[in-house]
């Protein structure tokens, strides 16, 4: 798998992105809190602290937890919460090698329908409906993974043309609709609210 993305804005890392479905993976699990650029540059500070070109499941499932969360805290942290989240990634890792042998690409290589994929991204450790479904979409738009039925499986997220995570960015300009598009979704919700209590 080698593709171009243009999810952490800055080349390395992206570079990684493209390469490395394990990358890829963990950068969406990071995805939540922070600013997505943040989220997804996190996967190559890990492999770059980890002192390799690649990240490797067996390597993160049995690292020592207590290095592991000092290797995400260092400054600049990778996430705002390192030691939540370095216990999220390794949990991630765990799960690859005890149901895919620690090969990412095993949870869509054979898959036959978008939504059996669906159901395998569910079950990974933190990754719910949402996560789930946006990471089918990024799969479908920019890696080339799509079995049949992804953009049903994948919701609004698979719709083409639309700019509403993730999946649909592509460099810059797409970055600047997808966070506009998000704030809309923010204002949307907090009138709602609103509504509710007057209500």
């Amino acid at each position: 798998m080698s593709t171009v993305v243009h999810l952490a804005q800055r080349p390395e890392a992206d570079e990684l992105l493209g390469r490395s479905p394990l990358a890829a993976l963990t950068g969406m699990l990071l995805d939540q809190q922070v600013p997505m650029e943040w989220a997804f540059t996190g996967p190559y500070t890990i492999a770059q602290r980890l002192g390799t070109d690649d990240l490797d499941a067996h390597e993160i499932a049995a690292y020592d937890p207590e290095a592991f969360a000092d290797l995400l805290s260092a400054k600049p942290a990778v996430h705002r919460y390192p030691g939540a989240m370095a216990k999220r990634v390794q949990q991630l890792c765990q799960y690859l090698v005890e149901h895919y042998g620690g090969d990412p690409t095993a949870l869509w290589r054979d898959v036959p329908t978008g939504r059996e994929l669906l159901a395998r991204l569910n079950d990974l450790p933190g990754y719910g409906k949402q996560k789930s479904q946006i990471f089918l979409a990024l799969l479908g738009k920019q890696y080339g993974v799509t079995p049949e039925g992804w953009r049903e499986a994948a919701g609004a997220y698979g719709e083409e043309g639309s700019y509403r995570s993730v999946a649909d960015i592509t460099g810059p300009e797409s970055l600047s609709k997808v966070r506009a598009h998000k704030q809309e979704m923010k204002r949307a919700a907090k009138a709602a609210k609103e509504a509710e209590k007057q209500g």
